[in-house]
């Protein structure tokens, strides 16, 4: 496992850059809008989001611009959509938790989860981490009665032009090894299914702050993500 204490020769450099960052990086606030809404035509789809702040649609003007209404905008081509957000900057898979206990005890047919900077960017270690996003996943297929639970992947932190070398390297690093447990965890689940974040390269594309989605990511998360679930539920009717 990669570890900061694995790393003497780097540890000093990499905690003074994390200070740093933390200092000077813009914190944009989380955009204005709906958090839950009812549109589209079709057969009803009951849809919860729960996550961090690119869930919250950080890096976004309005809600109208992020991910979960974009995700709305989209299904609701085909579904009734019912859809809610829980989101929240800084959340990491604890707070999800605790996120999942305050949303009240429905049927939902998908929950999609986005979490996972927060986590890598702490010092929890990666089997502690596992643990808690199995938990997660138990709390919610007994609270909202077994939906389908869409694991999203981590962004490619190490590609983060907010963060300066040999940080940017280590957190690449270690959200790779995180991501990749997580992904072989949750293949164990037929429940779940892993969504691997596949972000352009192009800067342009990132928020002002080099570490959020802009609203062009966030239009093609929506779309790739909306495609998912459609097959998804295609392959629930015909299997």
């Amino acid at each position: 496992m990669l570890h900061i204490l694995s790393l003497p020769f780097l540890a000093p450099i990499l905690l003074l850059q994390g200070k740093r960052v933390r200092r000077d990086t813009v914190r944009l606030p989380e955009p204005e809008g709906p958090r839950a809404g009812s549109s589209g035509q079709g057969s009803p789809l009951r849809l919860l989001i729960v996550g961090d702040s690119s869930a919250a649609g950080v890096g976004a003007e309005s809600q109208q611009q992020a991910l979960a209404f974009l995700l709305a905008e989209h299904l609701g081509r085909k579904f009734h959509i019912d859809w809610v957000l829980h989101a929240r900057s800084g959340a990491n898979t604890r707070d999800a938790l605790a996120m999942i206990e305050e949303v009240p005890a429905q049927p939902f047919d998908i929950v999609i989860t986005v979490l996972g900077v927060n986590d890598v960017t702490s010092r929890i270690g990666k089997r502690h981490w596992l643990i808690q996003q199995q938990r997660l996943h138990q709390l919610i297929s007994g609270r909202f009665h077994a939906p389908k639970i869409v694991v999203c992947g981590l962004p490619p932190i190490g590609e983060f032009p907010a963060l300066p070398q040999p940080l940017r390297w280590y957190l690449g690093q270690r959200a790779h090894i995180f991501e990749r447990s997580l992904k072989a965890s949750v293949a164990q689940h037929s429940h779940a299914e892993f969504f691997a974040l596949d972000f352009s390269n192009d800067v342009t594309h990132m928020a002002s702050d080099g570490f959020h989605p802009g609203p062009k990511a966030y239009q093609s998360w929506a779309q790739k993500l909306a495609m998912r679930i459609e097959r998804l539920l295609t392959d629930a009717v015909s299997g």
